[in-house]
Parts: structure tokens; C-alpha cells; sequence
């Protein structure tokens, strides 16, 4: 099937764009030259402010992305949903921080189409993609690799809400390794490729669009953020992702680009956590406590990247469990 990329949702933007609250719809001006693209996550450094967000872009028939801002101390970047219409009912792949972004994702949905939300995929099991899932109705069907179930049930445990959550709204079906759904003449594949981020990262994978959403292992400028990670495991799944037959790779967090320039910038990011796993090798070596080692890293240009300042030093301190043996989920 032939890709679209930033082509106006098939309603009038002028109507939508009069309505409080709606995203803001990318025209179709054709892929942008890589030359013309600033290789960042900043949406300042893009000229963008927060009156350009939440935004919508189309990749291929029936097959959307939502980019809303958050915030991480002073700095700004995007968090990307997937969703896909069928003329039975739509799949989103992640959702937002909050019930109230979430909302706002639910009310773009409808916005593009009248069909309901019934199938959910939770890419990442990290609050800021699962906090606002009791947005969802509450009759779809969740997938959830076992990990991420484990870990969200134990979240609610530890909240007092006895392994209830609402990030796991409606039927749940685990997807330990790779399921097919079938809706609306549309295949959707759900995979896990390997721990990456998490211990239970899940893509979805249209095969006839050769669409890959990677939500949370693949984050676009966004230094690698290691907090529940398995650092060389990561880029090995990464590997195993490339290796598909894939145009478009879509990012959990970070802008949603051309097929061509998602591409590079995918590997782009296998080698940035490979160069933060090597000056954490080099540092532990080297001798050096990994308090000190913090303080000594240096990340080459990765030192410009969104979120260096508050996820180096969970990155360093992963790498060194994982070199000694100590990594947990």
C-alpha cells in the first residue's frame, strides 16, 4: 500500500480547527528533505509551542498518530499514540499520562471517525502511556505482554486498590510473544521482539502498510531513559525490529517524521544506547563507583539531547547492574 504522510484528516480543517480543544491537523506538503528537518525532540527548537499540540498525523489509510506535549521538569517533548480505524471498530496502541490527555486522544478519535474504540495495546507499561486508560470504554479489549500486566497489577497492589487497575480497562488478553487481530479486513499484528525498554515492550505491526509502532524503545532524540530498561537486550530488539519488512517506524516520544528520516533516526537511537552502555563499560572498568561515574560520564552528542540531564544518571546506574548481574524489571 502506498504511505501518506501529513495528509489532512478527511474532514474540513477549518471546521475542526474552530473547536476547542482539537488537534491540530498536518497538511500534506510531502515528506520534508532531511536537510530542512531539526534532528531534535525540542519542539522550541522546532519553533513549535504549545498552541501547536495535540496534533494528528496520517500515515497510511485509516492509520493515525497523536503527538501531545508533556513535561519533564523545564523541558517539553511529545508522548505518540498509534490508533487505527476499521470500518469494525478502531485499535489504539498507548495512551496518554493522564485521564485528562487521554480524553483528549479519545475526543481526536472521534473527531476522525464515528467508529468505537475496542481493541488497546499497551506498548509500554510506564504511567505516562497507561494512567489514563480509564479514558477507555470500558468494554474494549486490552492486550498486555505478562510482564507489564505483572507490573501494572502490582502497582494497583502497592496503591491499595487490591491488583485492580484501571490501566488495564476491559477483557484482557496477555500477548507473550505475537498475535494476530483481524479487524475490519485489517491485519494487526501485535509482537514482542524482546525486553527493551521494559521487561514486556509490545509493537504493532501492520504488515500490508509496513507500519511498525515501537511505542517506549524507540525514543526519537529522547536520551535512552533506562529507569526499567535492559540496556544491551534493548538494542538487540531494536536489531530485530529493522529487520522486518518496515517503512515506518513510529517512536513512543519524540516527532513523527518522514518514513525515510524515522528510519535513520531508528538507528540513530540503537547506537546512542550502545554509546551510553560503552562509557558506562569504560567507567566501571575502569574502577570507577558508580556515584563517580555519574559525574564522569560524558555522552558525546548525546549530552544535547532531550532529557540528558535527568536520564543519564538512571542510565549509568542500569548499566552497571547489568554488567554485574543485578538488573530487575
Amino acid at each position: 500500500m502506498r504511505h501518506v504522510h501529513r495528509y489532512v484528516i478527511p474532514l474540513t480543517a477549518s471546521a475542526l480547527l474552530s473547536l476547542p480543544g482539537t488537534p491540530h491537523l498536518r497538511a500534506d506538503r510531502g515528506p520534508n528533505p532531511a536537510a530542512q528537518v531539526v534532528r531534535t525532540a525540542d519542539p522550541g527548537a522546532r519553533g513549535l509551542t504549545e498552541a501547536d499540540f495535540p496534533r494528528v498525523q496520517r500515515l497510511a489509510d485509516g492509520v493515525y498518530t497523536y503527538e501531545a506535549l508533556r513535561s519533564a521538569g523545564a523541558e517539553r517533548f511529545t508522548t505518540v499514540s498509534l490508533f487505527v480505524v476499521t470500518n469494525a471498530g478502531v485499535l489504539v496502541a498507548d495512551g496518554q499520562g493522564t485521564v485528562a490527555e487521554t480524553t483528549r486522544l479519545v475526543e481526536a478519535i472521534r473527531r476522525v471517525t464515528p467508529q468505537p474504540i475496542t481493541h488497546l495495546v499497551i506498548g509500554s507499561d510506564h504511567g505516562d502511556h497507561t494512567a489514563g486508560n480509564a479514558a477507555f470504554p470500558a468494554d474494549l479489549t486490552t492486550y498486555v505482554h505478562p510482564t507489564s500486566r505483572a507490573t501494572l497489577e502490582a502497582a494497583a497492589a502497592r496503591a491499595g486498590r487490591g491488583g485492580r487497575t484501571s490501566a488495564l480497562p476491559g477483557r484482557v488478553e496477555e500477548v507473550p510473544d505475537r498475535m494476530v487481530v483481524q479487524l475490519g479486513g485489517r491485519t494487526i499484528e501485535i509482537r514482542f521482539l524482546g525486553r527493551a525498554h521494559t521487561g514486556g515492550d509490545l509493537f504493532v505491526h501492520l504488515p500490508a502498510e509496513k507500519i511498525l509502532f515501537m511505542s517506549e524503545a524507540y525514543l526519537n532524540r529522547v536520551f535512552p531513559a533506562m529507569r526499567s530498561a535492559y540496556p544491551t537486550e534493548w538494542a538487540e530488539t531494536i536489531g530485530r525490529a529493522q529487520a522486518l519488512d518496515v517503512d515506518t517506524f513510529v517512536p513512543g516520544h519524540g516527532f513523527v517524521e518522514s518514513p525515510a528520516i524515522l528510519k535513520e533516526e531508528l538507528e540513530t537511537f540503537r547506537r546512542a544506547i550502545l554509546q551510553v552502555i560503552a562509557e558506562a563499560k569504560r567507567l566501571h572498568a575502569a574502577g570507577v563507583p558508580v556515584d563517580a561515574a555519574i559525574e564522569q560520564a560524558r555522552f558525546g552528542d548525546l549530552d544535547n539531547w532531550s532529557l540528558r540531564s535527568s536520564q543519564g544518571a538512571t542510565a549509568v546506574r542500569r548499566v552497571y547492574l547489568e554488567i554485574e548481574g543485578k538488573l530487575t524489571g
